[in-house]
């Protein structure tokens, strides 16, 4: 009989290594036959954002299911790095990623290592499995998922987590913080607020068995 594969999904990081590796020493993914989907937000707030990204490159290199979403953080510091505004970056929580990285964050052109630029660069919107579609925010009600905007994807709160709507399947998603997992019809938020002291959490497909890691 061939063993069905399982995805495991992880909620938002926000620096916090010690917390993801502890995670992932919990889990029982297997790299040559399960999924792993990051649901992005891996920078800022915590204390070292450059080492989750490290770590998830780690992990990539050990399997081609790692996958990774693209969050709002990540798009703040990809517009920083490319001469966007400072305030809007330091304003939400990009101090601790500036520190992480050793960057003069006054500079014209910010410098940080060559494969976590490539990293960011290839983040994706949206990731869809046959039973899921997998997002960092959210989608907005009504509209064609391929109809989707890239703000409403990496910024959406309301109207989505409200929503009744029927995207088709159920919508995997970061980026709102609850105590406890949200689990409706029709989407699972998977953001725990590790970086806020509570936890970090991931989700093992189909099984819809959660795990997490207090803080």
């Amino acid at each position: 009989m061939i063993e069905t594969e399982k995805t495991f999904v992880v909620g938002d990081i926000h620096g916090c290594l010690g917390m993801l590796t502890r995670l992932m020493e919990r889990i029982d993914w297997q790299p040559d036959k399960d999924n792993l989907i990051f649901l992005g937000d891996y920078v800022d707030r915590g204390v070292d954002p450059k080492g989750v990204v490290d770590a998830i490159l780690e992990l990539k290199q050990r399997s081609p299911r790692v996958q990774c979403l693209i969050g709002n953080h990540e798009e703040l510091f990809l517009d920083f790095l490319n001469g966007g505004d400072l305030n809007t970056f330091l304003i939400n929580g990009g101090l601790s990623t500036s520190e992480s990285y050793a960057l003069d964050y006054r500079s014209n052109k910010p410098q940080i290592p060559s494969e976590h630029l490539h990293f960011f660069q290839s983040l994706q919107p949206w990731i869809e499995l046959q039973g899921y579609y997998f997002v960092h925010a959210g989608f907005r009600p009504a509209v064609d998922i391929q109809r989707q905007t890239i703000e409403d994807m990496l910024w959406i709160r309301e109207p989505f987590i409200s929503s009744d709507y029927d995207f088709g399947k159920p919508v995997i998603f970061g980026h709102t913080p609850f105590v406890e997992p949200l689990v409706k019809e029709n989407r699972i938020g998977l953001d725990t607020g590790a970086v806020y002291g509570n936890k970090l959490t991931c989700l093992e497909l189909p099984a819809m068995r959660f795990h997490s890691v207090e803080a």
